[in-house]
């Protein structure tokens, strides 16, 4: 009963657009949700690789299996995107431990410096991503 009395005494200040289409992210929850993406990425990509390296590890016939299977562009392209991945999520995960031990201020204007700083050294690896693997 008494549920019902502050169900009644709530105030009905909701947000009204809950299109997220028209919703202008700030760049830190850009940062944010990238990290937790690229997270999940690398968690699915963890068992791809540990199947492909005891399928080269497993014979000489497997090791050739899993080098064919590497050659292909479509492959290539995916380990490079988990590459970009994966370096991605170290970088937000370290931007986040210097945020945690303090050396970043936790102001707006330093977090999204650090957001800005973790897409540009994402990028300069993934480029090198790129060339290690072509």
């Amino acid at each position: 009963m008494w549920a019902l009395f502050m169900i009644k005494n709530v105030k009905k200040q909701r947000p009204v657009n809950l299109d997220l289409a028209t919703i202008r992210f700030p760049v830190t929850a850009i940062a944010s949700i990238l990290h937790r993406v690229s997270g999940v990425i690398t968690f699915v990509a963890v068992g791809i690789l540990l199947w492909l390296l005891g399928l080269s590890l497993a014979s000489e016939e497997g090791f050739q299996a899993a080098s064919a299977i590497m050659s292909s562009f479509f492959v290539k392209f995916i380990f490079w995107g988990i590459l970009t991945a994966l370096a991605y999520h170290a970088v937000g995960g370290i931007r986040h431990m210097f945020m945690d031990f303090g050396w970043l201020e936790e102001t707006f204007e330093a977090g999204k410096r650090s957001a800005n700083l973790s897409f540009v050294i994402t990028v300069v690896l993934s480029i090198l991503a790129g060339v290690l693997v072509w």
